[in-house]
């Protein structure tokens, strides 16, 4: 019964969303299975929650290799769940004076609103800017003139550099800027052609590539081939 119920109410969920965009009289349905879907993700953010507490709590209490970090993300998560459930510092709507728990949580001025704009988002750009020196240190490591793959990589980027910044503009400037074949060797044209035409095929290759192999994914679960997501027992 472990496995067998809950690979039933995986199939037939399965079956009812491939239902639901094919045929109209099924589409109810979908809509039924996508609400027990918002409320099973719902749960499944308190049993996060409840997880990632328990793992660093454990850490702290133990005081294993790094518990200082685990403290903070228990100190910050408990903060936020806090001024997010309480909507602190939000105001009551004009709609719904007598209501201040009507007011978004993240309304303009509020505790979430705060958190997220001045602590979240300055850490995530810190984060972020780090990244971009092992970006570098990555780009140059694949930018090694090796084989004809990596020649190709090095000269297509080297123009999209040039073709980004005012040294590129200013070193083709000197082209005339028309209808004309040759207009397209500036560097803001050539850069334009690159990104639309042969980075976009790319790119709807890999999407294209992504959707079938999600298909196939999908119809390994449906049909019971996979059952991976009933756990390791």
């Amino acid at each position: 019964m472990k496995q067998t119920v809950p690979f039933l109410i995986a199939s037939i969920a399965g079956l009812l969303m491939i239902a639901a965009n094919f045929f109209p009289f099924s589409q109810s349905w979908g809509e039924v299975t996508v609400k027990w879907f918002d409320i099973l993700a719902a749960f499944a953010f308190i049993i996060g929650g409840g997880n990632l507490l328990k793992m660093n709590l454990q850490k702290v209490s133990e005081r294993k290799a790094g518990w200082g970090f685990a403290l903070v993300t228990v100190i910050a998560f408990l903060v936020t769940l806090f001024v997010g459930l309480g909507k602190v510092g939000t105001h009551p709507l004009a709609d719904h004076p007598n209501h201040p728990w009507a007011a978004p949580y993240f309304q303009d001025g509020s505790s979430f609103w705060w958190v997220f704009n001045y602590v979240y988002l300055p850490l995530a750009a810190t984060m972020f800017a780090m990244l971009a020196f092992y970006i570098a240190s990555a780009a140059f490591r694949a930018f090694r003139a090796k084989n004809p793959e990596a020649i190709i990589l090095l000269v297509v980027a080297f123009i999209i550099l040039l073709g980004r910044t005012s040294a590129g503009l200013m070193l083709t400037d000197w082209i005339p800027d028309n209808t004309e074949w040759y207009s397209y060797l500036r560097a803001e044209k050539l850069t334009g052609v690159i990104m639309d035409v042969f980075n976009l095929a790319g790119n709807r290759a890999i999407m294209i590539g992504i959707a079938l192999g999600v298909v196939s994914y999908s119809l390994k679960i449906v049909m019971g081939v996979d059952r991976s997501y009933l756990g390791s027992d």
